[in-house]
């Protein structure tokens, strides 16, 4: 199994957690990137698998899969243990619709911190009202977030997609200075119950150690 990866790809980061929570080995192939030129080149291979040109892609044999959300849907389908997605119908909507909320709702806000706080300014101008309007937007995406978690330990029954991709952008915002408001007890007790599991830890270092180098670079 191969997947090719972006080194601080939040979307990659999802792909990276799963296939650790389900021990997965796997040879991780790191796109060409940069803070300057990003992922200019595209990576020939990616180009190739995916007419989209983005990581993650996760070869399997003579399977081909990209976009986070279908690749959590084929480990899961192929490696079912353990399961990622609850058995319960109505739960798997739940799941299914959290993550999507975290990728379609929450990240499209991350992106603004990560282009208007990390990327280098375009003709060194920052744009403080889209840094701002993030910053308001993600509070208030935490509160919805709480409110979800109410008194449950996960999104949806066990850990699941849901909590892995909540997680990598809730966490990613608080790196880029949007973290949860103190007295949101559920979405802070959450966010460090699944800061401890393995995989995640494991994902959380590399991210740090990946932006730390770009920094210094």
């Amino acid at each position: 199994m191969k997947l090719y990866s972006g080194p601080l790809s939040l979307f990659t980061a999802k792909v990276r957690i799963a296939l650790d929570e389900k021990a997965l080995p796997y040879q991780r192939i790191d796109v060409g990137w940069s803070r300057a030129d990003r992922y200019l080149p595209h990576h020939p291979e990616v180009s190739r698998l995916n007419p989209k040109a983005e990581v993650p892609v996760l070869v399997d044999g003579d399977v081909v899969v990209y976009d986070s959300s279908q690749i959590f849907e084929y480990l899961d389908d192929a490696y079912p243990e353990p399961p990622l997605y609850p058995k319960d119908a109505a739960e798997r909507a739940r799941c299914r619709r959290l993550e999507a909320w975290a990728d379609e709702i929450f990240f499209p806000n991350v992106w603004d911190l990560i282009e208007e706080a990390f990327y280098p300014a375009a003709d060194d101008r920052r744009d403080p009202a889209r840094l701002s309007g993030a910053h308001q937007r993600i509070a208030e995406l935490h509160r919805q977030l709480d409110g979800e978690l109410g008194k449950r330990q996960h999104l949806c029954g066990d850990f699941s997609v849901a909590d892995i991709a909540a997680f990598v952008f809730v966490s990613s915002a608080a790196t880029l200075g949007a973290p949860p408001a103190e007295g949101l007890v559920a979405l802070t007790g959450w966010l460090a119950r699944v800061g401890a599991r393995p995989a995640v830890g494991k994902e959380v270092a590399g991210l740090t150690e990946a932006a730390a180098k770009a920094m210094a670079g």
